[in-house]
């Protein structure tokens, strides 16, 4: 990332390459939080997305749990959550990697991307830009119909369709989109550990939420994480308890 790394710090400042977030949060796991890593369920809620391999997590996390869909939301639902909740090993814990991605060309330009064996640039996250391209029409107001067979982007457009103006009125709406797409995925998630909390069995669930920037191939791919939080399960109620373990003194010393 290094050649392209001023562009992406210009977007992202706090962003990191998705080598140094795998291990700089898998160390923290073991070493501060004493985690059995070997009795940890791992879960995602990324898009669907072929391009999505930025993190390395399964290098140690194997078996994971795939929650997301298009976008990232979390389309494993309720059903998903407790099932997640029920798979995860006696005496281990539970951790969800969660967010949506977006690319940057080579020079910068954010929601396209040069794949992999590709020569022209593609959308990055195709959803999201579908979404924006669609919230963008002039001619008439768009409103997203329901289709058993576009199910998830009929649900993405729905869930970003309330933002519309904030997403239309600001500097780089290809970002502002993605980041409405964190905010629900966060919501969404939080949500749905609060309806299950009869479910887990395990005493903590360590959130990791961020935005994934795709770059070329080239390039390795980064991650600006916006959420490090633990929560504990046996204090669960209709609030999670919140803490952030970016604010924590132990991770600041790192």
């Amino acid at each position: 990332m290094k050649e392209l790394e001023p562009l992406v710090k210009a977007q992202y400042p706090n962003v990191k390459t998705g080598t140094e977030v795998t291990e700089t949060y898998l160390d923290f796991l073991k070493n501060e939080y004493n985690s059995d890593l070997s009795k940890m369920l791992f879960a995602t809620s990324l898009c669907c997305d072929d391009i999505n391999v930025s993190t390395d997590f399964r290098r140690v996390l194997t078996r994971p749990f795939s929650m997301g869909g298009l976008g990232g939301l979390p389309f494993s639902g309720f059903t998903g959550m407790v099932a997640f909740a029920h798979h995860v090993p006696d005496g281990g814990d539970a951790f969800i990697f969660y967010g949506p991605h977006i690319g940057m060309t080579d020079d910068g330009q954010l929601g396209k991307m040069r794949r992999p064996g590709q020569k022209q640039l593609t959308n990055s996250c195709g959803a999201l830009m579908l979404a924006l391209q669609r919230l963008q029409q002039a001619d008439e107001v768009y409103v997203p119909i329901n289709s058993e067979l576009d199910y998830q982007q009929t649900l993405l457009e729905r869930t970003v369709m309330p933002y519309k103006q904030r997403i239309l009125t600001s500097a780089n709406p290809a970002k502002e989109i993605t980041d409405v797409a964190y905010e629900e995925i966060h919501k969404k998630l939080s949500i749905l550990i609060r309806m299950s909390k009869k479910e887990f069995h395990c005493d903590r669930i360590f959130l990791l939420g961020g935005v994934i920037v795709n770059t070329s191939p080239e390039y390795e791919d980064a991650v600006e994480v916006r959420n490090f939080q633990m929560v504990d399960t046996r204090e669960l109620n209709d609030t999670v308890p919140y803490f952030s373990i970016l604010e924590s003194e132990a991770f600041k010393n790192l």
